[in-house]
C-alpha cells in the first residue's frame, strides 16, 4: 500500500525528483557525456556475482532498428540511445517473434514461442503456470515496478504478474506544442512523458534498493513529437522519426536521473522493441499483417554498469525470446524454468574478443508467427509463419502454402523478390522446418480468455484498434490505407 500511495501522490513527484528532473529537461535533453567507470569485456562474466545491480527495462514500441542512428540510419535519431550503445552490447540482428504488441510481448516475457504461450488472439491472456522476469526478480528481493501506455499489456491480460506496482500513468496535459499524427486519427492520451516522470519518480524512490523498472513507451507508436523535435517531412516515415527522437529524449532523461541519484554506475539498462512497423514496403502501413523484415527486426541494446571502449556489436542473428534468459544470468538471477530462448552471453562474450563457447547459438533458426484472424472472435486461424536463418526469411502461409516466399538477405536484404520458385530444394528445408515446429507437443497450461471491459475497450480504440461486439478488435488505420497510399503516404490536414 505504501508504494501504490507513492505513486499515487503527484506532490511527492516534484518534491523528490521535481528539481531534478527539470534540470534535466532544461539542461538540453540531448546532451549526452554521462560518464561511467570503464570495464573491459571480462568484467561482464563477473556482473553475477555482485549484489547490487538494478535492471531498467525500457521497451519502445514500435520501433523498427534501421532507424535508430545507432544501427546505420543516416538520420540523428537517437543520440541518447547511441551513446548508449557506443558503451554497451548492440545486438545487430534481432527477431521478433510477432508484429503485433501482446503476441510479441507475451513471448519476450516468457522466452516461449506465441504458439506454444497460447496468446496469438485479442482476448487471450498470460497462461498462469507460466514463470516471468518480474516474479524472478521479486522473489530475489527487487522492488519492482511496470509503466505501461499500450493497453495491450495491461493487468487483466496477465502481465502485471510479480510487479509490486503496474499501472498506467495519468496523463498530463500535453505541451502547447505536442503534436499528435496517429494514422488511425485516434487518440492516446497523455505522452510517454507522463511514463518518464512517473519512472523518474520511482528510481528517486527507490535509489536505496535493488529495483526492476520496466517502462512501456507508446509515442513513436502514436506518431507523437514535441515542439522541438525535427521535423524531417511530412510523410508518415518522417513523422515516425521526429516521435523516435522525441521518445529518445525520454531516454535520456530516465539516464540522467540515475546519474543524478548515484545509481548509474549499478543499473542494467536495457532497450527492445515488440514490433517494426512498415511504410509501403510490401504495400501497406503499421504492423500486424505480415511477417516482413520491416516489423521483425527490431533492435536490442544492453548497457552495463561500466562502459566498454568501443562498445560490443553481436551480429549473429537472436530473438528476443532471448533476452530475458540473457539478462538473467548476466546479472546471476534464477534462469526462467519454462524458457526456449537461450542466454547470449557467450554470443557477448565471444563478440567481445573473450574465449566462450557460443557455438550452439550460431546458424539458429529464429522462429515468428502470427495469426491475421488475431483480431476475430469467431474466425478460423490464419496463421502465417517466418523463419530467420541467415541468409535467408522463408514466410509460410497456412491457408495458402503455395503462397509461401523465400528471400535472400545477401542479394535482397529488404526481401522484394520471392525466390522460392528459383531454389525449391532450400524451400523444401523450410517447409519441413516449419512442419516440424507446428508439430511441437503443446503445454498443458491453460490459456485464459478475457473479456474487454468499457474502459479496456477506450484504450484499444485510443491506440486505433476499431471494437466491435460481434467481429472484435481490427486496426482502423487500415481501412483507409488506400487512400493515404495514393497520397503518397502523406496526412491530410
Amino acid at each position: 500500500m505504501f508504494f501504490r500511495r507513492l505513486m499515487d501522490s503527484p506532490w511527492l513527484y516534484f518534491a523528490l525528483a521535481g528539481v531534478a528532473l527539470l534540470a534535466a529537461v532544461a539542461s538540453q535533453f540531448e546532451r549526452v557525456d554521462r560518464e561511467v567507470p570503464p570495464g573491459e569485456p571480462q568484467a561482464l562474466a563477473s556482473l553475477r556475482e555482485r549484489q547490487d545491480l538494478n535492471v531498467l527495462f525500457i521497451l519502445i514500441d514500435t520501433l523498427r532498428a534501421d532507424r535508430l542512428s545507432a544501427y546505420g540510419y543516416e538520420r540523428a535519431t537517437t543520440p541518447n540511445i547511441d551513446a548508449l550503445a557506443a558503451r554497451g552490447i548492440r545486438f545487430a540482428k534481432v527477431e521478433s517473434q510477432s508484429s503485433w504488441t501482446k503476441a510479441s510481448m507475451a513471448s519476450l516475457w516468457t522466452g516461449i514461442a506465441p504458439g506454444q504461450t497460447g496468446v496469438m488472439r485479442f482476448s487471450q491472456a498470460l497462461p498462469e503456470k507460466i514463470t516471468l522476469p518480474a516474479e524472478v526478480l521479486q522473489g530475489a528481493g527487487f522492488r519492482t515496478a511496470g509503466i505501461w501506455r499500450n493497453g495491450w499489456v495491461a493487468n487483466n491480460f496477465g502481465f502485471d504478474r510479480g510487479f509490486d506496482l503496474y499501472y498506467r500513468p495519468t496523463p498530463n496535459r500535453p505541451s502547447k506544442g505536442a503534436r499528435r499524427h496517429s494514422p488511425s486519427s485516434h487518440r492516446l492520451a497523455g505522452s510517454d512523458f507522463d511514463a518518464t516522470q512517473a519512472g523518474v519518480e520511482f528510481l528517486t524512490g527507490n535509489r536505496d534498493h535493488r529495483f526492476f523498472l520496466y517502462l512501456h513507451y507508446m509515442d513513436v507508436h502514436q506518431y507523437l513529437y514535441s515542439e522541438t523535435s525535427p521535423v524531417y517531412g511530412s510523410s508518415f516515415s518522417d513523422i515516425y522519426d521526429s516521435a523516435l527522437h522525441w521518445v529518445d529524449r525520454n531516454v535520456g532523461v530516465l539516464v540522467d536521473s540515475l546519474r543524478a541519484e548515484g545509481i548509474l554506475e549499478k543499473t542494467v539498462i536495457v532497450i527492445a522493441s515488440d514490433h517494426g512497423e512498415a511504410f509501403f514496403e510490401h504495400g501497406g502501413e503499421g504492423h500486424a499483417r505480415n511477417l516482413y523484415w520491416e516489423v521483425q527486426s527490431v533492435p536490442l541494446i544492453i548497457v552495463p554498469p561500466f562502459a566498454i571502449e568501443g562498445g560490443i556489436v553481436v551480429e549473429e542473428p537472436v530473438a528476443n525470446l532471448d533476452i530475458w534468459p540473457t539478462v538473467l544470468d548476466l546479472i546471476g538471477m534464477p534462469a526462467l524454468p519454462d524458457a526456449e530462448g537461450q542466454s547470449l552471453v557467450p554470443l557477448i562474450l565471444d563478440a567481445g574478443g573473450l574465449e566462450s563457447s557460443p557455438e550452439e547459438l550460431k546458424g539458429r533458426a529464429l522462429f515468428a508467427q502470427l495469426d491475421r484472424s488475431w483480431g476475430g472472435k469467431n474466425k478460423n486461424s490464419n496463421e502465417i509463419i517466418s523463419i530467420r536463418r541467415e541468409p535467408y526469411r522463408f514466410i509460410y502461409s497456412q491457408n495458402a502454402p503455395e503462397a509461401s516466399e523465400l528471400f535472400n538477405h545477401v542479394s535482397d536484404p529488404e526481401e522484394q523478390e520471392n525466390i522460392r520458385g528459383k531454389d525449391p530444394e532450400m524451400a523444401a528445408v523450410f517447409l519441413q522446418e516449419v512442419e516440424d515446429f507446428l508439430a511441437r507437443p503443446k503445454e498443458d497450461w491453460e490459456v485464459p480468455e478475457v473479456e474487454l471491459d468499457e474502459m479496456m475497450r477506450a484504450q484499444l480504440r485510443a491506440l486505433g484498434y476499431a471494437i466491435t461486439p460481434r467481429d472484435g478488435v481490427e486496426e482502423a488505420r487500415h481501412r483507409a490505407e488506400s487512400d493515404r497510399a495514393r497520397d503518397g503516404g502523406k496526412w491530410k490536414d
